[in-house]
């Protein structure tokens, strides 16, 4: 008898609940309605209830069609990229981007550079170019953590005077790089170094953000990257009283090194 009692007890209190929150939700509702109103009224016009329709999306096909040519883009993109802060260097071959960097590493006495872990930039063969530096390469030769002690690769990004990375796409309408993040290229290569070297094969470089939007569309969500980085030179913060400070989230210099 005891226990009957408790349950009706109970669900008398969460009847008495609900219909609270009910009576709340209806006098929330009231008085948006009656703001909106109010509105319409001011207006001298009657409560737009409908969605507007929406014939056109995306972007118009005179855009999508619309493309510079390459010397175009390489003189828009360095025009863009250097009015942000950045500096641009042209090379015509990937010796040319190693013989640039090595020589900007020994003018800034770089001691710490890590770069990201690929193919092309193995190729360039830094380590021995630069053996008065210590070169990392973000997560190789990492064993299992049950075998060795597992490297901080954050760490050692944080602390590097240099970082080198190798440039996914790249847009000359907006003067910026896109870097992708994934396990042999950390996203902390781009971001937490002081300098940035970053490599641009020319032929990535397009008129548009929309050819460098599209190959993630194809891609589709569960096919994206980690991290997808924009970076249209040195790291630029600004207080409420608009006072312009550089380098204080990212890389204070920035490098984009054309190739081709």
């Amino acid at each position: 008898m005891g226990n009957t009692r408790d349950t009706e007890n109970t669900e008398n209190k969460k009847n008495t609940h609900q219909e609270w929150l009910d009576q709340l939700r209806r006098e929330s509702l009231a008085k948006q309605e009656k703001f909106m109103n109010g509105i319409a009224g001011k207006l001298g016009r009657p409560r737009v209830t409908e969605k507007p329709e929406h014939p056109f999306r995306g972007a118009p096909d005179f855009w999508n069609s619309f493309e510079w040519p390459m010397e175009e883009r390489i003189e828009r993109f360095t025009a863009n990229f250097q009015s942000a802060g950045g500096h641009v260097a042209r090379c015509l071959t990937m010796e040319e981007a190693k013989t640039f960097i090595a020589d900007k590493a020994r003018e800034t006495s770089a001691k710490y550079i890590i770069r990201q872990d690929q193919p092309e930039l193995d190729a360039l063969g830094l380590e021995n170019e630069l053996p008065e530096a210590k070169l990392t390469v973000w997560n190789h030769g990492q064993e299992p953590a049950e075998h060795a002690q597992e490297e901080d690769w954050k760490a050692r990004a944080a602390e590097a005077d240099m970082g080198i990375v190798l440039v996914d796409y790249a847009t000359a309408y907006t003067g910026s790089m896109t870097v992708l993040s994934s396990k042999a290229k950390g996203r902390s290569v781009s971001l937490l170094p002081t300098i940035l070297m970053a490599i641009l094969p020319v032929e990535r470089l397009r008129t548009r953000l929309g050819e460098t939007l599209v190959h993630f569309d194809r891609a589709g969500r569960d096919n994206l990257p980690a991290g997808i980085h924009f970076i249209s030179g040195p790291s630029r913060s600004a207080d409420i009283e608009n006072d312009l400070t550089i380098g204080v989230h990212g890389p204070g210099i920035v490098y984009a090194i054309l190739v081709g």
